[in-house]
């Protein structure tokens, strides 16, 4: 596939050497040589450097044969114009990164007309993966498969964890019924792909597949109780704080907004009417004490400064906020996730980049997720009766050793399922694979 990414920040950059390991074709495009030095040393790429919205350098870039056109600058109206021109020059499909969530939200417009496909609103994105965050308290990597049939959930296995010695096999015979099924174990710097006969460690970082109803058996087996939360501090009332509160309130949360820059705490006054927001500066620990921090449920903390947004975050934890969630731009904070003592830790940029590749791969894929902290990734296909899995038992199929089928949704009911299952036409299949193995599940499919 011919793809062709505009802007080499952090969204662009990181797209560009996921979809280079798939042995996609890609080019990127950057005004800055400096932003492209990187890419065009360390990956097998092409790069160009220009004007993404000049046509002289989109021809160029070859835009008339490309499959896909991704604007992913730091400017909205840039990505926009990018793409109404690729688009026009030949471009199969095109996919702009928006900043303005109401761009995406309002029906009345319809971009497609522009030439347009797809917008991506990493402010959308956020929002959601932090209310799968509160409303799934004491788990980790939430992720939705149509509308909550499956459902990802990862947790720390400590010494009060049940299954914590046992194999895989072994924990499942805890509860016979089983509703969850391991999918993905990161231990140290490693990830593994568990088979039967995996043992459990404390200390392992697990991400189970769920059906309805295992988030409960999951709880017992960890020994952990399921926080509830109503009450929720926010720090930082930017597009995404804005975005968070309206969703949280809007789902009888009680909101704070904590926002040091008077003029936007009176914005946030007059469009915010069932949150209440406070002036003032949120790093600052006696500003939160006094803003009963303590009685918190969470806290959420999404200010432009991923510095800020930790060390808030750590505060909040050391007064024993149950669930605290930092926003951090940095991809290099972002990989502190399991030693920072904060539970969820968000980079919209990798969510952007995400959504983006879930349009590249060969097979039909309808979602993506790359599992935080590890070198793995869910996806999943609809299977049709051309596929080379269709009217196989698992059991039977050639799966690759660093892949696993993590559950299957048929007819809107999710399943967790075994190697005696048969995949049918028209099933959707949840596969959580190491990234190398990626191409090979997708011959599969």
């Amino acid at each position: 596939m011919k793809i062709i990414i505009a802007g080499s920040g952090e969204v662009g950059s990181h797209l560009a050497k996921l979809l280079s390991y798939e042995s996609q074709e890609i080019t990127l495009i950057d005004s800055n040589d400096e932003k492209l030095t990187f890419p065009n040393s360390q990956l097998d790429i092409r790069v160009v450097q220009g004007d993404c919205t000049s046509i002289s350098t989109l021809n160029k870039a070859n835009v008339d044969e490309a499959d896909l056109f991704v604007g992913v600058t730091a400017a909205e109206a840039v990505n926009l114009t990018a793409c109404y021109l690729a688009k026009q020059l030949g471009a199969k499909k095109t996919i702009a990164r928006i900043s303005n969530p109401e761009l995406k939200e309002n029906e009345d417009i319809d971009f497609s007309d522009l030439g347009i496909s797809e917008l991506i609103s990493p402010e959308i994105l956020t929002s959601k993966e932090i209310n799968m965050a509160i409303n799934r308290a004491e788990f980790t990597d939430p992720f939705e498969f149509d509308d909550g049939a499956l459902i990802t959930l990862g947790l720390s296995a400590t010494h009060t964890s049940t299954f914590v010695g046992k194999t895989v096999v072994e924990a499942a015979e805890i509860f016979p019924e089983t509703h969850f099924f391991p999918i993905s174990i990161k231990r140290g710097e490693k990830t593994i792909i568990p088979r039967g006969d995996t043992v459990f460690h404390s200390g392992d970082h697990i991400v189970f597949m769920t059906e309805p109803g295992g988030a409960e058996e999951l709880l017992k087996l960890s020994g952990q109780n399921n926080g509830i939360i109503k009450n929720v501090m926010i720090l930082g009332g930017g597009r995404v704080g804005k975005k968070v509160a309206e969703d949280l309130s809007s789902n009888n949360f009680n909101v704070k907004i904590v926002e040091i820059n008077k003029e936007r705490a009176e914005e946030l006054a007059e469009d915010l009417e069932n949150c209440l927001i406070i002036y003032g500066d949120g790093t600052n620990s006696e500003l939160l004490e006094e803003e009963n921090l303590g009685q918190m449920d969470s806290f959420i903390a999404v200010t432009g400064d991923s510095e800020d947004n930790i060390m808030s975050s750590l505060i909040a934890k050391s007064k024993g906020i149950s669930k605290t969630i930092a926003l951090v731009d940095n991809l290099n904070y972002y990989k502190l996730s399991q030693i920072s003592g904060i539970d969820t830790l968000i980079n919209k940029k990798l969510l952007a980049a995400d959504a983006i590749s879930k349009h590249v791969h060969n097979a039909e894929v309808v979602a993506i997720s790359q599992l935080a902290n590890m070198d793995a990734e869910l996806l999943e296909y609809v299977v049709n009766d051309e596929s080379e899995v269709c009217n196989k038992t698992i059991k039977d199929l050639d799966f690759p050793r660093c892949a696993i089928i993590a559950g299957v949704i048929r007819e809107s009911k999710g399943y967790i399922v075994l190697g005696d299952f048969k995949i049918l036409s028209g099933d959707r299949i949840v596969v959580c694979c190491l990234k190398d193995s990626i191409q090979k599940v997708e011959k599969l499919f």
